[in-house]
């Protein structure tokens, strides 16, 4: 097994430890959104990560992944990204200080080191009180293939 391969497979295993840990069920459509998620390696709509279910479980519905989605969600398993007006993304949320570029034109998403949002963001709420322990940005704009195509719509 290669070690992207194996360190997907301990992120979802983890993630499998931390649903226990929160008081919840192991169901096989949990775990199998937390595998096909920590293999991806990237963003998933719903859609994506449906499609990908069924070729291991005909009978999950589409309402079982997006709820599978929701609560690993809310245990702080995956992170909901709103990388576009019209659905959301999906990708584990290993908590590794990135953040997204999204072009407006093409959608292109990249990801890009936040470690100095996240000292901007600590540094904002000390002086409001606060105690900020994660940064999420993103930031959309137009990506440099799509600013070399039109250059005069900047």
């Amino acid at each position: 097994m290669s070690d992207s391969k194996s360190l997907n497979s301990d992120l979802a295993i983890a993630g499998e430890g931390r649903v226990r840990a929160a008081g919840r069920r192991v169901t096989p459509q949990r775990k199998l959104v937390l595998r096909i998620l920590a293999e991806a390696g990237g963003h998933l709509d719903a859609r994506e990560v449906y499609d990908q279910a069924r070729l291991h479980d005909r009978r999950v519905s589409l309402a079982t992944v997006y709820r599978a989605l929701h609560t690993l969600r809310d245990l702080g398993l995956v992170r909901e990204l709103h990388l576009d007006e019209e659905h959301h993304h999906y990708e584990m949320d290993g908590q590794d200080g990135h953040s997204h570029l999204v072009c407006l034109r093409c959608g292109r998403v990249v990801e890009v080191d936040s470690r100095a949002f996240t000292e901007a963001a600590r540094a904002t709420g000390e002086m409001h009180g606060f105690a900020v322990t994660r940064a999420q940005v993103e930031l959309t704009g137009t990506c440099a293939d799509c600013l070399e195509k039109a250059p005069d719509e900047r």
